[in-house]
């Protein structure tokens, strides 16, 4: 499980994508080290809905957050994208999903 941002920074989030991207560049390296029938795939979910920005304790960037999230996508979306990597047969990799709100670049 990486994340879109393994793929796009934000300003304020290099570690965070640095270690999506980590999680990215591992799941490769799997990939080509175990061609003996290894299956790897790699879910990058854009906005997803949590409970993220209750958590966040500064006033203006939780409702940043908020605001950031309002078109997020239900997390049944990226448990769709990991049922369909899974249930494919065995002669089929399914190496990446990005799975993100339509119409979003996030």
């Amino acid at each position: 499980m990486a994340s879109i941002g393994a793929r796009e920074v934000e300003p304020t989030a290099a570690v965070y994508s640095a270690t999506k991207f980590a999680v990215w560049a591992i799941s490769e390296g799997l990939r080509k080290e175990h061609a003996d029938g290894v299956r790897v795939s790699v879910i990058s979910p854009g906005v997803t809905e949590s409970e993220l920005a209750e958590s966040i304790s500064d006033s203006a960037a939780r409702e940043a957050m908020r605001t950031y999230r309002a078109l997020a996508i239900p997390a049944s979306a990226v448990a769709d994208a990991i049922a369909f990597a899974i249930m494919q047969p065995p002669e089929v990799d399914v190496n990446e999903i990005i799975v993100r709100p339509a119409g979003s670049t996030h």
